[in-house]
């Protein structure tokens, strides 16, 4: 879990998921979204990897990316275990005298 945080902790890291929320990328195509060197950028796609967030495919000389839908429904869940009981919130307010 404290590599998902690390990984998390980065706007440049938050900013590649949401890229590939609704496809698939090359690391070139997410590199040129960026101001910043491709090393640069390799470097934060390791640490989406290391924290298994996202899934690599090599196609030939290209590193295609993906989300992690199932590490994502893992972190969701646990989360989840944060939330209110919606139960407890509805209960009306016992008011003494």
């Amino acid at each position: 879990m404290d590599a998902i945080f690390k990984a998390l902790n980065d706007p440049t890291r938050r900013e590649i998921l949401l890229m590939l929320k609704d496809k698939d990328l090359n690391a070139g195509k997410i590199a040129a979204q960026f101001n910043m060197s491709k090393p640069s950028i390799s470097h934060h796609l390791d640490l989406l990897k290391q924290a298994e967030l996202v899934s690599f495919e090599k196609a030939g000389q290209f590193i295609n990316y993906s989300l992690n839908a199932k590490k994502l429904e893992e972190i969701f869940a646990w989360f989840v275990q944060f939330k209110p009981d919606e139960a407890v919130h509805l209960q009306k307010p016992k008011i003494r005298l």
